[in-house]
């Protein structure tokens, strides 16, 4: 049951704030680099991508708006996968090194942040998959960026 005197954090500090997005993806690019099934997607990423992704999720997860203020937009990020042609097979791969990666960095595994992290994950790699197979956005340029929390759960278990 939550304490109301405390209040709710947001999923990004709940995870540990901006290192830990950017070690999770650091070592969750690494072993997409050795797969067999990324890593001809992203071999030409450019190095900032993994920092880029971090600063997205970490955003998205309500931290700081490093990437929409001066990476870029949704819009942006949309157009980075059009014409990419990703797979389920792609999609599931992606999801279980992240997850993986998560695992053996510790992060949370509270049932509360697990929910609301992995219900964000497959909500974006499934939109992924679907603006990947188009040659066009058909979104405005100022489509605002996604924002995600605590879901059905209300927040985490504070004892």
């Amino acid at each position: 049951m939550m304490n109301d005197n405390k209040p709710i954090p947001s999923l990004y500090e709940w995870a540990g704030g901006m290192p830990v997005f950017v070690e999770l993806f650091d070592k969750f690019y690494d072993k997409v680099l050795a797969d067999n099934i990324l890593e001809p997607i992203f071999k030409h990423m450019s190095p900032q991508h993994r920092l880029h992704v971090a600063h997205f999720v970490a955003e998205v997860l309500g931290g700081p708006k490093l990437y929409s203020e001066s990476e870029g937009s949704h819009f942006e990020m949309i157009r980075h996968h059009l014409s990419k042609h990703l797979t389920q097979q792609h999609r599931q791969r992606w999801m279980e090194l992240l997850l993986r990666t998560a695992d053996e960095m510790k992060l949370p595994d509270d049932p509360e942040f697990r929910s609301a992290f992995l219900a964000y994950l497959e909500w974006g790699t499934r939109i992924a998959i679907i603006n990947s197979n188009m040659d066009s956005i058909n979104e405005p340029p100022d489509i605002p960026m996604p924002k995600w929390g605590w879901g059905v759960p209300g927040g985490p278990f504070i004892g």
